[in-house]
């Protein structure tokens, strides 16, 4: 189909049909004033496809990709090596055509697949159960602290310091629409969390504590100290995992007593993708199922006595009455999700701990190199693939640096929580099984050169 389909006869007939003598006329409501009177100054004009893709190249050039540099950034999106029949398994008509199943019980084997994805999360996770994705990490830690109101019947949640800041502010913008209250921590630069300030924060009023593991720091806190302390006041604990690699080696949430599980999923199968699309991952206890957002596919026989799947609930505006929906998200990230399933299935339970375990080792080399640089420390006691270093002049600028030279070296912590007062000095790197060690020395080097 061309781009600009219509024909000038075309535009005549339909012109004709509404009384219009030409285009302009449909604009006539439009003040003349507010009317462009020629070009826009400083934009070209029209120009082939083969000169736009020529432009477009020229301008991609100056970029510095994460295929083209040693990569170290993290902070909730991770650069994994993706395997090269995820892509072509996903883009296999039947599944690229039919990933929403409008008619569910039609589409078998998206069902299937999504029944296998929630299979997998909730194994990850140590939930009971999980649902068939949500739209990304964040709107996910949004839709639980809904539901964690809604399984309550209280208005409070409470945010860890070490909750990534997009999550934190994808809560306030949303919970101005609602009574929930949210009390939000400020991050601490100290080697562990502080969960004794979190769990005094609980009160009588509280709906739900939201901890991230391991958290935007990269430390790990302890979730069953807090847990415990959040069900002693009657309230929930909700854990954030926006790395689900970690969990091929440390403790699933749910089995440190975790009551609703979320977290992003971007990091198996999906790749960076310039910021989206993502995957939202969501699992909870099985008495909290009628209260979980999103859609739950399920397994039965059908009259013949073969096996076949279901939608078994759907809680969404989309399906039922506006006032009985637990959420207006009107996605489950299909495709995203079959990904994500495809690359969990390749890897299998084994493999998913060995990439971890490389994960772990990758950051391990990094941190003992670069805490060899004069004036670099490293701030955690603990850490799954990524770490805060402390450095001795102002983050932000050295990352510039870093990349004025080639090398993409972390994120610094005064731009991910701008106005916070003595994080400035501090870079969150992060290493996973797509880093080498030349990498590493070329980014120590660097960092040295920048810092001499």
């Amino acid at each position: 189909m061309r781009y600009l389909p219509l024909t000038d006869t075309d535009r005549a007939d339909m012109l004709g049909v509404i009384g219009a003598a030409s285009v302009d006329d449909l604009f006539v409501d439009v003040p003349k004033e507010a009317r462009l009177s020629g070009a826009i100054e400083g934009l070209p004009l029209h120009a082939s496809e083969l000169a736009v893709e020529r432009h477009m190249a020229r301008l991609a050039a100056k970029n510095l990709t994460a295929g083209n540099a040693p990569f170290f950034l993290g902070a909730g999106a991770y650069r994994h090596h993706i395997p090269a029949s995820v892509d072509h398994l996903i883009q296999r008509g039947e599944f690229l055509t039919a990933y929403t199943p409008y008619q569910p019980e039609i589409a078998q084997g998206t069902l299937q697949v999504l029944f296998e994805f929630q299979t997998q999360v909730a194994r990850l996770f140590g939930t009971d159960i999980a649902n068939a994705s949500m739209y990304d990490g964040s709107t996910a830690c949004w839709e639980a602290i809904l539901m964690a109101a809604r399984v309550t019947s209280r208005g409070r949640a409470v945010l860890s310091g070490g909750l990534h800041p997009h999550y934190a502010q994808v809560v306030k913008t949303l919970a101005k629409f609602t009574r929930d209250k949210i009390d939000a921590r400020l991050p601490e630069l100290t080697a562990v969390p502080d969960d004794a300030a979190v769990i005094s924060a609980i009160d009588g009023e509280t709906s739900c504590v939201v901890v991230q593991y391991p958290d935007i720091l990269g430390r790990i806190p302890d979730l069953a100290a807090i847990a415990e302390a959040a069900h002693a006041k009657g309230a929930l604990l909700i854990a954030v995992v926006t790395e689900p690699v970690a969990l091929g080696l440390i403790e699933a949430p749910g089995h440190l007593g975790a009551d609703i599980v979320v977290g992003e999923g971007q990091s198996l199968g999906v790749g960076l993708q310039f910021g989206g699309p993502y995957l939202g991952l969501f699992g909870c206890r099985e008495k909290f199922v009628r209260q979980m957002p999103g859609r739950l596919c399920g397994e039965t026989v059908d009259a013949e006595g073969q096996r076949g799947f279901v939608l078994t609930l759907s809680t969404r505006e989309q399906h039922i009455r506006r006032e009985k929906a637990t959420s207006n998200i009107c996605t489950n990230s299909g495709l995203c999700a079959l990904a994500f399933s495809i690359h969990m299935t390749l890897l299998g339970g084994e493999g998913l701990a060995r990439l971890a375990q490389v994960n772990h080792g990758r950051a391990q080399v990094l941190v003992e190199r670069l805490t060899k640089v004069p004036g670099v420390s490293c701030l955690n006691t603990s850490y799954f693939n990524e770490a805060t270093l402390l450095l001795p002049s102002d983050a932000r600028e050295v990352v510039r640096a870093l990349a004025e030279r080639g090398v993409l070296g972390g994120v610094s912590l005064g731009r991910l929580f701008p106005g916070v007062d003595g994080l400035a000095n501090g870079l969150l790197v992060t290493a996973t099984e797509t880093v080498t060690d030349e990498d590493i020395e070329t980014f120590a080097t660097e960092l040295a050169g920048v810092l001499a």
